[in-house]
């Protein structure tokens, strides 16, 4: 148990984006994280250099370790926001998650749209997340938008368009405001997007 468990994963992690999950003996999750480099991360939980008594603590409970390897680190974004549902022990600053980011994919539009949200979940749609930072939401959603076209404009912007807006332009948008695409075809970028968001799919490689 500790650090001389965690150092055995070392030797045979890659240099690559992931998650992992740290459990006790009981075999109960302590703490799910993700990092731009898994061997880089876990090297550092095995050689002591913690920063708070929280961290070593849980190094000390640790008695086995999981780990996905993703292609992006977008991907080990939306992984690890997915797997923060279990309620880690550890991952205390998740706990209040009025105070923290999520990716909304809204359900009250004939063409939903994706947004930062933050605060109460009173509108009707569908909430990914909650993310460590307002700034890892904005980078998924550039990434979502490049993969799925989805729009992140307001519905009044929507409804008084008559030509599509620079991000049809610049392959961000389908342009479902002018027609540029179906509502049935639209409709099937959403559900391929809220596929993605919820682990079903690994449509997005960049």
């Amino acid at each position: 148990v500790g650090a001389e468990v965690i150092q055995t994963f070392v030797k045979r992690l890659p240099n690559q984006p992931g998650v992992y999950r740290m459990m006790n003996a009981a075999g109960d999750v302590l703490y799910v994280g993700k990092a731009r480099s898994l061997k880089k991360r876990v090297t550092n939980y095995a050689q002591g250099r913690f920063h708070t008594a929280r961290i070593g603590r849980m190094v000390r409970e640790t008695a086995t370790m999981e780990f996905v390897v993703t292609r992006t680190e977008i991907e080990a974004l939306l992984l690890e926001a997915n797997i923060k549902r279990l309620r880690p022990r550890f991952n205390v600053l998740m706990r209040d998650d009025k105070s923290f980011p999520y990716i909304l994919l809204t359900g009250d539009h004939v063409s939903p749209g994706i947004y930062k949200h933050r605060g109460a979940r009173s509108r009707k749609g569908d909430y990914f997340g909650p993310f460590a930072s307002a700034g890892a939401v904005g980078r998924t959603i550039n990434s979502l938008q490049r993969a799925f076209l989805l729009r992140s404009c307001t519905n009044s912007f929507y409804e008084n368009r008559t030509r599509p807006c620079l991000l049809y332009q610049i392959k961000r948008c389908a342009g479902p405001c002018t027609g540029e695409i179906s509502h049935e075809g639209y409709a099937e970028l959403v559900a391929e997007a809220k596929d993605f968001l919820s682990g079903r799919s690994q449509k997005v490689k960049t």
